[in-house]
């Protein structure tokens, strides 16, 4: 299993926001290229990062700072945020990423979303972003409540040439609660797709917690802010051969 840490940008800073609300942000750095190789020297082989603004209005604010963390860093990028348009994903790979997370303009056009899952040239390189809340899928950063779920969509998913699904639970997000296991684990067993959990991580216990539902991969992004989770330590863990409710299931590096 992979542990992806979790760079999320507002304004071309490091920040956490708490349960999805704008308004309740911590800022942790304005020098995300620092941050991203502090997650490489410990041992990071990828890193999960959002563009917030992008999220919210559509625009991609801080391409120019996600174009700088790929020239700078050997991990692998996964970009979310502001992937609404066809042109917007092809900016985003042109950048440097090597995998863009497709949720909200996914969700309101699955038709242009299977289109581009036909590419040959986009194979393994777009995850599909559900983030639930109360057991609704949200969308627009998280700002607009849909009635659809999170297994309905992943359901959807079965055989198609995805790198991964990213699931994340809202209400958990930045609160170091825990993940969400259940969701998680329904979100796992409706798919082929690798399923990377999101949400809640506060510590080592949720590593171990994924690795037996069988998650691809695991977000990990205020417990390392804040020193909850040793990185090293989890990737580590999470790397154990003997470890893996995973057996059979791909990576999301694959």
């Amino acid at each position: 299993m992979e542990v992806l840490p979790a760079i999320d940008l507002r304004d071309g800073k490091v920040v956490r926001l708490f349960q999805g609300d704008y308004a309740r942000q911590t800022t942790y750095c304005d020098d995300p290229v620092a941050v991203a190789e502090s997650f490489v020297q410990a041992g990071a082989r990828w890193i999960h990062m959002v563009d917030l603004d992008a999220a919210r209005s559509g625009e991609s604010a801080n391409l120019p700072v996600v174009r700088g963390v790929c020239g700078a860093v050997g991990a692998r990028i996964q970009l979310g945020g502001g992937a609404r348009t066809t042109q917007a994903i092809e900016e985003m790979l042109a950048a440097g990423v090597s995998r863009v997370v497709v949720g909200s303009a996914a969700l309101a056009d699955w038709a242009w979303f299977e289109g581009l899952l036909c590419r040959a040239d986009l194979a393994g390189k777009l995850a599909l972003g559900l983030d639930e809340r109360a057991g609704r899928l949200a969308i627009c950063g998280w700002t607009e409540q849909t009635p659809a779920t999170a297994v309905e969509f992943a359901r959807r998913t079965k055989g198609r040439p995805l790198g991964a699904i990213v699931y994340t639970d809202i209400a958990r997000d930045g609160t170091l609660e825990g993940v969400n296991t259940q969701g998680t684990a329904e979100v796992v067993g409706a798919t082929d797709v690798p399923v990377i959990a999101s949400g809640g991580v506060g510590g080592l216990e949720d590593v171990l917690a994924c690795e037996r539902l069988g998650c691809a991969g695991l977000i990990v992004g205020r417990a390392c802010y804040e020193g909850k989770i040793d990185l090293a330590q989890a990737i580590r863990l999470a790397a154990r051969p003997e470890g893996g409710g995973a057996e059979g299931r791909r990576s999301p590096s694959g």
